[in-house]
This record gives structure tokens, sequence and C-alpha cells, in this order.
């Protein structure tokens, strides 16, 4: 492609003209000549060049206009509103050449006569310093859609040339030290994808908030895409695990959230005021998922086809045509923030004692900040605004860029984890909370508040300031060990934050805090309906299971989703998941539980684990926990979890609890395993009968501790006596090592005592024991004590052999 040009063709552009056409058209040139071949598709079109652009201003003599401007900038950019209107106002003011006026529109009629009745154009700026790997300059520029008329799009060719000045676009180009003069702005023109009758939205292919890369986010709302890019909505979310996309059998969304999507952004009937309008969704739409699993999986193979081509993290638009329920990619450029840190480094946040939770929403990215609030509902309030508070607004776009820069942190009302406001809000750095509907309302001004993003997918802002700590390691000086350390995860929105340490993977999922956090209800209230009687918890139950098949379905679908995100965290590396082991008080408190439960006045040692499983009272239940560990295996594709069984009191107990596992799927076969919790003293006795039934075991030394010392763990009274460490229990557990090890079966310990005691750790490590399970915040302190207690016993046992 020659520089000369005014108006080229999008297929003709490759990804290194971006000093010609600017990054985002060259992106889209690539990917027409490129990716074709992997079923990409990307609507058709045209661009004007940099030089259509420098023709227009030398023509008028507009650069020393607009450098005089810039040189009235002042440092702390306080007449940063002024200058930049006033260099628009000069550049709208100046008529666009007649040459380029003539080219753009025979480009109109070309793209006018290929189309149909149906023809809208999307127009969008491209600078020739934009879609950097270091710099996104997401939503600087100006974009138009739904245009029809050759006057329509020459006026909107105009305005994006005047919105390489915009306020934001100025302020931007300062942060990232960039020539405001070394810059050029080309448009580009396509064929409109008529979204606005289906849906559109965002796809990174690494997670945003962790940098998990093995990941793709895409979000998803009905209509127009520019809904979910300035976050107006909250969008659909979706999590497709990578590794599993080439697999023809799996269905790997292993995380699905429906958003609220109350409004969308149609195009407009010809001849209205203007070409697009923002409208409520019905309620049908709110409640139904924009794409179907085939669709997320599609734009997730075409997210993953780019990203290979580019061989970079990449942040892409898609849509969806209503006509012809065809999916289209519309945009493509290199992901800025999370591609770009420093690896080996982890930084993890922790939060102390908190008071009220005051509001909760999307938490981008993991940090805490704490301020007063400042409450602001338009960008030109930026002299309202005391750098070092919390930003607190309907929704951030780009405009508030000069504010989010003096920000401690930044919360909204409206937005999803893939608007421009949280693409910059990482960029720059701080904590957001997008998407907390009701805090305008509740966070009044000045009122002392921390911003909390350290607790997984959900942020939260809590009442007055909250002390927190942060820890920083570098995780290329951890030792190997022998001795396999895991973790401890129980909560999927948490799950990715992990990825960076180096587990052998995850040594206990507890399985009912996903029920209690992300389900919330008995589960044989959903399979047994009819037998709730409270109004209240029906009504409840109906909200939440809405637009599922069955109630049944809800907690399948949810709790397989759950196990999968903790599986797909450290796949390939084995996930054990240890089934429902809730006592009856906690059943009980779960919504619709009542009815199904009994009182027991030592719930301990009562109806919990095992027991429940095969009996009449929790058999159902127990059957739709298997139901959605068989689709975690079967239909999401990770094969890599462990089933793990609870509280087995006696050997009779073990068969039949695996009989009705097999029942419903979980047989011990075709390489699927099958542990035990190691928690009663009969499993200790009996360690060779037991290990003849399961393929390893995981002591839980509390519950072990407790009911070989015959001590509440969770006395006061008795507390000095509870020890892991003592003799008592320590024979125990070296019994059961010594025993499973004599049967080849695996062995592990999950429990807080290697945490909290090295010399505890030395003793595991000394009788052999397979692996240690502990929490993620112990995990390099309990790296590091394995580590020495095996080079002891290596020193130890030379010693002996001198």
């Amino acid at each position: 492609m020659t520089d000369t040009s005014l108006i080229v063709p999008l297929a003709q552009m490759r990804r290194t003209d971006g000093a010609i056409v600017g990054g985002k058209n060259a992106s889209l040139g690539e990917m027409i000549r490129h990716l074709e071949t992997a079923g990409v598709r990307v609507p058709s079109g045209f661009a004007t060049t940099a030089n259509a652009y420098w023709a227009f201003i030398d023509a008028h003599g507009l650069r020393d206009a607009i450098q005089k401007n810039l040189d009235r900038l002042d440092g702390d950019l306080s007449n940063l509103a002024e200058i930049g209107n006033a260099i628009r106002h000069s550049i709208l003011q100046a008529p666009l050449p007649h040459d380029l006026v003539a080219a753009i529109t025979t480009a109109h009629q070309d793209l006018a006569e290929n189309t149909g009745s149906s023809f809208r154009l999307a127009v969008r700026s491209s600078a020739t310093a934009e879609d950097l790997p270091e710099a996104s300059f997401a939503g600087q520029l100006e974009s138009f859609l739904g245009l029809r008329e050759a006057d329509e799009l020459i006026d909107a060719i105009h305005r994006c040339f005047a919105s390489l000045f915009t306020d934001r676009a100025i302020s931007y180009r300062i942060n990232h030290g960039f020539d405001h003069m070394a810059i050029a702005v080309s448009v580009g023109v396509q064929r409109m994808i008529r979204s606005d009758l289906a849906g559109a939205g965002v796809a990174f292919t690494i997670d945003t908030e962790t940098g998990f890369p093995r990941a793709i986010l895409i979000t998803a709302a009905f209509g127009l895409g520019e809904t979910v890019v300035q976050g107006m909505v909250e969008p659909d979310e979706y999590h497709v695990f990578k590794p599993l996309l080439s697999n023809a059998d799996a269905v790997p969304i292993v995380h699905k959230v429906r958003g609220s999507k109350l409004q969308k952004l149609i195009c407009t009937q010809p001849g209205s005021a203007t070409p697009t309008e923002l409208v409520a969704t019905g309620e049908d739409e709110r409640r139904a998922f924009v794409l179907s699993d085939n669709e997320v999986l599609q734009i997730a193979r075409w997210a993953k086809a780019i990203e290979d081509h580019y061989a970079m993290a990449m942040d892409i638009e898609w849509a969806k045509d209503g006509e012809t329920g065809e999916l289209f990619i519309v945009q493509a450029r290199p992901e800025t923030v999370q591609s770009t840190r420093e690896a080996g480094a982890f930084r993890t946040y922790t939060l102390g004692d908190h008071g009220q939770r005051l509001v909760s929403g999307h938490a981008i990215g993991e940090a805490v900040a704490t301020g007063p609030v400042c409450r602001l509902d338009r960008p030109d309030q930026i002299a309202d605004f005391e750098t070092g508070a919390i930003l607190v607004t309907g929704r951030t776009d780009p405009d508030w860029v000069p504010i989010m820069k003096r920000a401690a942190a930044i919360v909204t009302d409206h937005g999803g984890r893939t608007s421009h406001a949280a693409i910059v809000s990482r960029e720059l750095g701080l904590p957001a909370i997008v998407g907390a509907r009701t805090a305008t309302e509740h966070l009044a001004n000045g009122r002392l508040i921390t911003v909390s993003c350290c607790e997984g997918d959900e942020g939260h802002v809590y009442d007055g300031a909250v002390e927190s700590s942060v820890t920083e390691v570098d995780l290329t000086t951890l030792p190997e060990t022998r001795t396999k350390v895991m973790l401890n995860v129980a909560n999927p929105a948490a799950a990715f934050h992990w990825w960076h340490l180096p587990s052998d993977g995850v040594g206990l999922a507890r399985m009912e805090f996903i029920i209690s956090n992300h389900i919330k209800v008995h589960p044989m209230a959903l399979a047994h309906f009819e037998r709730v009687s409270d109004t209240a918890a029906r009504a409840a139950i109906e909200q939440m299971t809405r637009g599922y098949p069955s109630k049944a379905d809800y907690f399948i679908d949810r709790l397989s989703r759950g196990i999968a995100r903790i599986a797909a965290a450290h796949h390939p590396a084995p996930v054990i998941v240890r089934l429902s082991d809730f006592k009856t008080n906690e059943y009980a408190s779960l919504l619709g539980g009542a009815p199904f439960e009994p009182h027991e006045e030592n719930p301990m040692i009562g109806y919990r684990g095992a027991s429940r499983y095969y009996s009449e009272g929790y058999r159902d239940g127990f059957r739709l926990e298997c139901r959605a560990l068989k689709r975690v295996r079967e239909f999401i594709g990770l094969d890599n979890i462990i089933v793990m069984v609870p509280f087995c009191r006696t050997v009779a107990e073990a068969d039949k609890v695996r009989e009705v596992m097999a029942q419903d799927g979980l047989a011990r076969c075709n390489g699927h395993q099958v542990y035990m919790m190691v928690e009663v003293p009969a499993n200790v006795i009996l360690a060779g009968q037991f290990a003849e039934r399961f393929d390893g075991f995981s002591i839980g030394s509390n519950d072990l501790t407790q009911l070989i010392l015959g001590i509440d763990r969770d006395s006061d009274l008795l507390s000095d006596l509870f020890d892991e460490e003592n003799e008592a229990v320590k024979s125990a557990i070296s019994t059961v090592i010594t025993e499973a090890r004599r049967h080849g079966v695996h062995t592990g310990l999950c429990g807080q005592a290697p945490s909290d005691r090295p010399n505890f750790a030395r003793f595991l490590v000394a009788c052999g024991i397979d692996s240690l399970s502990v929490t993620p915040d112990s995990f390099v302190a309990v790296k590091h004590a394995v580590a020495a207690a095996e080079a002891d016993a290596i020193t130890t046992c030379q010693g002996h052999t001198a």
C-alpha cells in the first residue's frame, strides 16, 4: 500500500500498515487477509489514510494553530477543556478537501450497492499510535454507528478527525508520552453488522483481572456493542478454557453469568434525528443469555486463532447479525495490562477486619484503597475532585480519565469488566468496582470508605478505613520439592487469582462453599420443590432459578461451573473435590432447607458426610452433586478432578457410597479416582481395608485430632489441649501413611497445622507423605518448610549411611 492514497479497501491492509491507517484498521486488514482460512469473519469496508488527514490539516494551515493552542496548556491541565474545544472548533470549521469528499462518496456508493436494503455503516477512528502493546488508546476517539447516507458519513469522518483532540485523548497522550503532532487519524468505514437486532460484546484472550492466560473472557449484551464498551449495561459473562477448545466433544465454558442488560442501543428508522437510540430491554431479554453455548465457543475459537496469529493476548470486539444469525469480529487490538506485567513477581493483598459492607459489584484489579467519597455526575466537574478521593459516579468512560488519574479508586453504578472504563482503570493501576448499581445512592460525599478488589470476582465497598497488607513474592526463587504442595481453594471466583503459584494442584476444594455462596439453596429443595412450604423461600428460589429448564438444572449448572473454574485454573494438575460435608444445622440454614433437616444436639458427629449420600433423606440431593461432577468431566471436559468422600465411618458405609456413586456415573474406572478423607479413628484402625476401596487418602487433621483426643475443636475452654502434634495424633497419622504406602495409595494432608508449625511439616515429610494442601497465603512458607525438611531427611540419611 502506498502512503499517498486518500482511501484504501480494508482487504488491502496488513498489520504493518499502522503508520498509514492506524492500528485498528491495520488489524482489520490483517484479519481479512490471513484469518479467513480459520473461519474468522470480518465485515468489509475501507479506510481513509493518514495522508488524507494531513492533506486536510495542511490545506487549511491548521498545524500551527493546533500547536499554539497546545502550547497554552497548563501543566495541571486545568484549562484542558478550553484548549481541547478550541482545537476541535478549528478543525470542524475547516471543510474537508474536495478530492477526499469525492473519494468518500464513491467508496460509500460501492459499499451501498453490495449490501442491500439493510445498509448501515459503522465508522470508527483509528489513530496511527493506537492499539500498541503498551497503550490501548481505548475509547479515546469517536465512533459513529447506524449511518446510511453519504453526507452523514462525510460529517462523521470530519468529526473523527476532530476527535483526535478530545480532552480525554489529549490527556491520555500526555500521560503516555506521545507527541500530539506526530499522530494522525485514519477512519475505518465498515458495513455495519446488524447487532442492533441481536447482540454484541467483547472478548479478551486473557483473564482481565488475574492475567490467567488459559482463559478467554467474553461479555455480551443485546443491541449494538457500544453499551458494553462504554459501561452502560451489566453484560452477560462467559469464561472459556482455551486448552479444551480443540476437543470437539467438550464444551469448556467454565463460568457463565447472566447480566442484567437493562438497556440496548438500536438503530432508528430512516429519517430519524439520530441514527441510534437507547431503549429498555424486555423482560424476556433480561432473563435470557445473549449467546448460545455454540456461539460462545465459536467466538472463543476465533479469539484463540487471532491470538495465535498475533502471538500476543488480544482485546477483541464481536457482533452478531440479527438478520443472518452470523457472528463477526469487528475489532482486535493487543491487550495492554496483564500481558505486560513483570513475570515472576506475585503480589497479593489481604484485608483485615472490616465493618459494614455498603455496596458490591465487579472487581477491577486486585488491590485495596481507602479514601473519602467524591460523587460526581459529569467529567467537567474535575475542579470539584480532590486528589486521592474515591470517584463515585453512574458510569465511567474515557472522558473521565483526567479525574481517574487523580483518584485512589473508582466505584460506578453501571458497567462490566470489559468496558473502556475498566480497561483504563487497569492501565492506571486503579482498583475499581463497576456495576455496583446503587453506589451513587448509598455512598455519600465525604464518607470515608474502603474499596476492596482482593476478594475474588466481586468487589466490595466497606464503611470506614480497613487495614490491609500486601505481600510480594518472587516466585522464581521457590525451591523444588519431592513432596507435593497443593492448595486449599474453595471460592471459584478467586480460583484464577492463584494460578501464578507453582502448586501441584488443589488438595481440597470444598463443595459446600460453592453450594452456600454460589447456589444458596438446599439441594433437596431443588430436587423436591413441592415440599418447600415457606412462601418467602419459594419466591426466592423461583427468582434464582428462572431461565433454567428445571430447578435441578440450576443446581447442576452452578455447581459444575464452580468446580470447573477451579479445575481449569490448575489443569492438568489434580483437583480434589470433597463432596458436601455440611452439618445439619448448616444445611438447614440454606434457602428452603428447614423441612429437610432434623434437629441434632451435636451436629459435628451427627448426620453428615458419607452417611447422607445413601440415605432416603438426602439421596436425591446427592444425585444432583454426582450429576454436576459428571458434567464437569464429560460435558465441560475437565478430567483432572478427583472426587473425595468425607467423614466415612465404616467399611460397609464406604461400599454403600461407592455403589450409589457408581449408579450416577462416578465409578472408579477409566482413570477416574475416588479418595477418602481420614477423619475418624476407625479410618486409622482399618486403614488397610479402606485403602482397598479408595485410590487415596486425605488426612483431615482438625477432625482427626478432635476425635482422637475427644475435644470439641471450637471449644475455647479446651483450646490448649487441642494439638495436632500430640503423640497420639502423630501416631495415627504415621500409621495411615505407612498403611497407604503398603497398598500403593496416595496420602495427603489438608489442614492448617503445616502452615503454622514447621516441625509438624517436618514430621509429615519424614513419614513419607505424598502431598500437603494449604491455604494459598501459606503456600510460600510451607514450600520452604518442606524443602528444608526434605534436606534434613537427606542429610540424616547420609549420616546413617556414613
